[in-house]
Parts: C-alpha cells; sequence; structure tokens
C-alpha cells in the first residue's frame, strides 16, 4: 500500500500506466476515491476525480451539516454541491449524512437530488440502498412501546379503555405471552388477586389447546 506501507493492497489506480495500489481503510488518509457504482473503479490521489463546479467558497463559509470552517477552495476534503453551488461541507460530514439518509440522500440546502448523487458517487461517497436512519428509529421505538389499552370487547372503566391504576379492579393487565393486547380485571371478570392474564388467541380459546 503507498499509504500505509504494509503489504495486502488489493484496490490499485485505474489510470493507466499508475502502479499505485492501496487498502480501502488507507483511501480517506492517502486521499484517494473508491466509487461504489457502475465498475467500481478506484484512483489515487494524483488521479481522482475532482469537481468541475467553477464555485469557490466565500470566506469563513462552513460545513451546512457540522457548521465548522471548510477549506478556503474546493479539495479532497472540501466539496460543493454541483446544484446550487451554495452547501459545502466536508468529505467526512457528507458522507456520514448519506448512510443515514440512504435512499432519500439529498443536498440539504437546495434539494436537489439526481445531480447531487450522480456526483456524489462518482466523488467517492458510497449511499446505501436503505430507509433512512430517523425512520427505522421510529419504526423501532413502535416496537418497543409498550401496549397501554384495554382491549375487553365490552369495556366496563369509567376512565375509557386507557385508564389504569397500580391495583385493583381497573389494573391493566397485559397478556403474559404476548403483551400485545390488555385487559382491565373487572373488564375481564378477573379477581382482584390475579396478576396474570393471556388473551384469547395465546389460551387458544376454542382451538383445545387449554380447558
Amino acid at each position: 500500500c503507498f499509504v500505509c506501507g504494509e503489504r495486502g493492497a488489493a484496490i490499485t489506480c485505474q489510470e493507466k500506466g499508475c502502479d499505485r495500489s492501496f487498502h480501502l481503510p488507507c483511501a480517506p488518509e492517502g486521499e484517494c476515491v473508491a466509487q461504489f457504482f457502475g465498475l467500481y473503479r478506484s484512483f489515487c490521489w494524483q488521479h481522482r476525480p475532482e469537481q468541475a463546479v467553477p464555485a469557490t467558497p466565500q470566506q469563513d463559509t462552513t460545513c451546512v451539516i457540522c457548521l465548522e470552517l471548510v477549506d478556503d477552495k474546493k479539495s479532497y476534503g472540501t466539496m460543493v454541491c454541483p446544484a446550487c453551488q451554495h452547501a459545502w461541507f466536508h468529505r467526512s460530514c457528507i458522507q456520514e449524512q448519506a448512510v443515514h439518509a440512504g435512499v432519500c440522500f439529498c443536498c440539504m440546502h437546495c434539494q436537489n437530488k439526481d445531480r447531487f448523487v450522480m456526483e456524489m458517487l462518482t466523488m467517492g461517497i458510497r449511499i446505501f440502498k436503505r430507509f433512512p436512519s430517523w425512520e427505522r428509529d421510529q419504526d423501532l421505538e413502535l416496537v418497543y412501546q409498550r401496549h397501554s389499552r384495554c382491549d375487553a370487547s365490552n369495556c366496563l372503566c369509567p376512565g375509557g379503555r386507557e385508564y389504569t391504576e397500580e391495583e385493583g379492579p381497573w389494573q391493566l393487565l397485559l397478556c403474559s405471552s404476548c403483551t400485545a393486547e390488555g385487559t382491565h380485571q373487572r373488564c375481564s371478570y378477573l379477581r382482584n388477586s390475579t396478576t396474570t392474564w393471556e388473551c384469547d388467541c395465546c389460551a387458544g380459546l376454542a382451538t383445545g389447546k387449554r380447558q
């Protein structure tokens, strides 16, 4: 590897006549570009593609993602949106954004997607074909949300199906097997001393599973 000097460098620059090889983890340090689309080409620092956008950041321009200062010109570490030419960002920041945004990846300033995504792919930004991480987090939150409703066919509680008390007839019991259904003790005609309950589905009502 021309970056770290160790053996096992499996990536070679695609420029004809260039014999530089490097490890993929060494690419950022060596300012190399590995393209994750099409022919999956890779280039060393000397032959890597560069943005052709005729734009230069103004003085004290900050990254639209981390809000830290960017370089005073386009470089390996400082990039710009090719569509609006106003959104500047660090390479590491836009790569992290691509990981989280997935299929919704676009310019944070002008919302351009087609031209922006193609430019980022060419410049070596890896984009994952999956839903945004914030949507997955919301899905997980719904999965792990505790059931808090009485599902009895006739809820008798004066406070409504979502009312619960720590003990007594209006204590809400969740199915001990699936925890996906609940009932007030009185709504299922349970004794006040009852602490466990199973819904009809888990108890096998009318299936012969239990008496």
